[in-house]
């Protein structure tokens, strides 16, 4: 029980700085998980569980502050539960350690990418085929379908099979290849975060690895982390967000990299 607690309190840290970013913490709940004793596959879908109570209190927390993107959300969010359950499916098929190999290399990718990018990218509204013009609350920006839709697709199966949010890998998306505005996008990565964890954990659920003793308890007080970390996130420069977004996340994939490296 003592151990149980520690880990709660701990991921309930995380739950603040990991909703900051628009992320939930999927990465950073299995790897904690993981430290803590848990085998991957239960780690794996204990974290899909605490993701979807966690963020989808945040979600509420963003949409009152007008930062969440519902139409944005639901095309996306869509693709990336469906292809999550997908996923978490076959995850089964790969080793503990070649999950986090991969776990390690795409948070590595979604890192860097956000350190080499200064500036946020914003078009021009554009009528043309695949182009979507959207405005959440005073921003407009353009969302180019040809790019948003595969690599959503591509996030929400690998971010499934590997048990986190896909929000280490939506965030970027939106702002860097979709001008998003960064505020927006960790608001909407909220909405979309809960929807691919719920898929995701059902999928993991199905193979009979859902541990309740460790994954209630500790979702109940990640809750409280999602609606702390949501009303901060309000209040914090966009520059800074990203910031955080990016040494956590390289952080993250260091982690496992080392995790992965030491497991037999």
């Amino acid at each position: 029980m003592l151990k149980i607690t520690v880990v709660a309190l701990i991921i309930f840290a995380l739950a603040v700085l990991m909703t900051m970013t628009g992320r939930g913490g999927g990465n950073f709940y299995v790897l904690t998980l993981v430290l803590a004793g848990l085998p991957m596959h239960e780690a794996a879908t204990a974290g899909q569980f605490v993701l979807f109570t966690t963020a989808g209190a945040a979600m509420f927390i963003f949409r009152r502050g007008k930062t969440l993107s519902v139409p944005l959300a639901l095309i996306l969010g869509i693709l990336t539960a469906g292809m999550a359950f997908v996923g978490g499916f076959v995850a089964h098929s790969f080793s503990g350690r070649e999950l986090k190999l991969v776990f390690s290399v795409l948070l590595a990718l979604a890192g860097g990418a956000m350190f080499l990018t200064a500036e946020e990218t914003k078009e021009k509204p554009k009528q043309k085929w695949g182009y979507w013009n959207l405005r959440t609350g005073n921003e407009v920006y353009v969302i180019n379908l040809w790019i948003a839709l595969p690599f959503t697709m591509a996030t929400g199966f690998f971010s499934g099979m590997v048990g986190v949010s896909g929000g280490s890998f939506l965030v970027p998306l939106m702002v860097l290849a979709c001008g998003v505005p960064m505020r927006v996008a960790v608001g909407t990565a909220s909405a979309m975060v809960a929807a691919t964890a719920f898929a995701g954990f059902v999928g993991h659920t199905l193979h009979g690895s859902f541990n309740p003793a460790w994954a209630i308890p500790i979702a109940i007080v990640t809750v409280f982390g999602g609606v702390l970390g949501g009303n901060i996130a309000l209040r914090t420069k966009p520059k800074y967000l990203k910031t955080l977004f990016a040494v956590t996340t390289l952080i993250a994939a260091l982690l496992m990299t080392v995790n992965a490296g030491l497991a037999k």
